[in-house]
């Protein structure tokens, strides 16, 4: 499996270490804070062909915020959730940039990249995947020595993509991007996020979602050979209804 294949794959094999199916929590809020030390939160790079984008903590009125620099750079910075988050949950977070990635373009696999992303990977059964899933996952898994995880779904910032439009990834069916926040709108203030994981995996992948293996974030230049920073903080989890 060649990590040229682009960002949505590499990610699936980032999030591979999330904790396996096991007796699952009642729902219950949890807080994702970067400065929880229990979390679990960490730099994960994705390939050593590809160059890191540089994630630092910070304060900001009395808030941890995770700072991310991307200079022909892609790696993520993942916490895995144990015991696995039961779905639904809603998702909230808080994120700026400045600026979006100058050329890029989601829909094109050449110029996915992105100022901000925020990931979650769900727990499902593998063996309904179609035959070239189970392939790219047993040769995943014979480099890794992991299995990726059923389903990957990132929330992303588009410079030409509309808001709520799925984007499915040209590398895997097991990766969709939605779109969030579209356009210049926004930049340079923290901007406030909040969905819904069960309703938006059951638009991007039609199915009812698993369990939440783990959360991640990314800030990504790697297509474009552009620049980007971007900041993240306040992500939690809260009991849909």
């Amino acid at each position: 499996m060649r990590y040229r294949r682009g960002i949505a794959q590499a990610c699936l094999a980032v999030l591979a270490g999330a904790a396996a199916p096991g007796a699952m929590a009642a729902c219950e809020p949890r807080d994702l804070g970067f400065g929880r030390s229990e979390v679990g939160w960490s730099h994960q790079p994705l390939s050593k062909l590809k160059r890191d984008t540089v994630y630092t903590l910070a304060k900001a009125q009395g808030r941890a915020v995770l700072r991310a620099a991307a200079d022909r750079s892609a790696s993520a910075y993942v916490a895995y959730l144990k015991p696995p988050k039961a779905a639904p949950a809603v998702l909230s977070w808080r994120w700026k940039t400045d600026a979006l990635v100058p050329g890029a373009d989601n829909r094109d696999k050449a110029l996915e990249d992105a100022p901000l992303r925020v990931m979650v990977a769900f727990d499902g059964d593998t063996s309904t995947l179609p035959d070239a899933e189970k392939r790219r996952a047993r040769r995943a898994k014979q480099l890794s020595g992991k299995d990726l995880p059923y389903a990957l779904l990132m929330y992303i910032w588009s410079d030409l993509v509309a808001v709520e439009t799925v984007i499915p990834s040209a590398h895997s069916g097991r990766v969709k991007m939605l779109v969030v926040a579209s356009g210049a709108t926004g930049l340079g203030a923290w901007q406030a996020v909040r969905r819904d994981t069960a309703a938006d995996s059951r638009l991007a992948f039609g199915a009812e979602p698993g369990p939440v293996l783990g959360v991640g974030v990314m800030t990504d230049t790697d297509n474009t050979g552009a620049k980007a920073a971007g900041e993240y903080a306040d992500l939690r989890f809260e009991c849909a209804g």
